[in-house]
């Protein structure tokens, strides 16, 4: 049982990753396609409706959710399953009969599986970090030719938006500050101004780029910062949706530099851990 809920539990992290991936493209084809999806549901729920009567029993009702709700986790899985190998054994367990495997053999063949999903899993996501490295880097590659756009010594790009008249902060200084971050495809993953209240938090306890770019501002500044994936989360990412190696856009207002009580939540953290200065920086 522990390793049957190891296996959804992996499947349920590729699902989430697959989620994140296909966020943009899901948007675009939903407000397409939303009079088709409301009459294909329309005619999925009445089909529902008529299969139901076909079940004799409760317990007949319930049988069959439990198959689809094992069949809705097992046909995620990266891996070949024999479905009627798969109903032949919970049959031969359920009635009482004798297995084909005593449980030793069960146990080897489940660990192995586990670890044939793990290698499975590790791969997709190595190969997720790449893809996103390769289009943080045309990105960037791009973005520094445009007008007003600046690249320090390492690698940060910015663009003042508006200049500030105030002091700079020092690495020892905490700042309160808006912001709104976004993925190179504009998905906005955290605002400070959606939430309507701006952050306060140590300069030097953020992601690299954060640290290098507040201090080249001046209090009432306004910048937009692009922050490669080495100065941002690395190949770790964060949350539901800075995957690994992901460039991040800010768009940074400098309100006030000096001493303050830190806010739990500061920019880069969607919604409720700021970003902080441990991030993996391996690219």
């Amino acid at each position: 049982m522990a390793l049957l809920a190891c296996l959804f539990a992996l499947t349920a992290c590729g699902n989430q990753s697959d989620a994140d991936n296909a966020s943009a493209d899901a948007e675009a084809s939903n407000g397409n396609d939303s009079a088709a999806s409301a009459e294909s549901g329309d005619q999925t729920n009445g089909q529902a409706s008529d299969q139901a009567g076909d079940f004799d029993s409760d317990k007949a009702r319930r049988s069959y959710a439990l198959g689809m709700d094992i069949g809705n986790s097992l046909k995620e899985l990266p891996v070949d399953i024999q479905v009627d190998e798969l109903s032949q054994g919970v049959s031969d367990v359920v009635s009482g009969k004798e297995t084909r495997l005593s449980q030793d053999e069960l146990d080897s063949v489940m660990q192995s599986f586990v670890k044939e999903m793990e290698a499975a899993q590790q791969q997709k996501a190595s190969q997720q970090a790449q893809n996103n490295l390769e289009k943080g880097e045309k990105f960037l590659a791009e973005n520094k030719d445009k007008e007003g756009v600046k690249t320090t010594d390492s690698g940060l790009q910015y663009k003042v938006l508006e200049e500030g008249d105030g002091p700079s902060p020092s690495a020892d200084d905490s700042v309160t500050v808006h912001y709104t971050g976004k993925l190179i495809d504009g998905t906005v993953f955290d605002s400070s101004r959606e939430r309507g209240e701006p952050v306060t938090f140590p300069v030097d306890a953020v992601i690299p780029g954060w640290t290098e770019a507040l201090q080249l501002m001046k209090q009432g500044a306004k910048y937009e910062l692009y922050i490669p994936a080495k100065l941002a989360y690395g190949e770790r990412g964060a949350g539901a949706q800075i995957g690994p190696n992901e460039t991040l856009i800010f768009d940074v207002e400098l309100l006030k530099v000096g001493s303050g009580d830190s806010d739990e939540s500061a920019a880069g953290g969607q919604g409720n851990s700021q970003p902080d200065a441990d991030a993996d920086t391996n690219s």
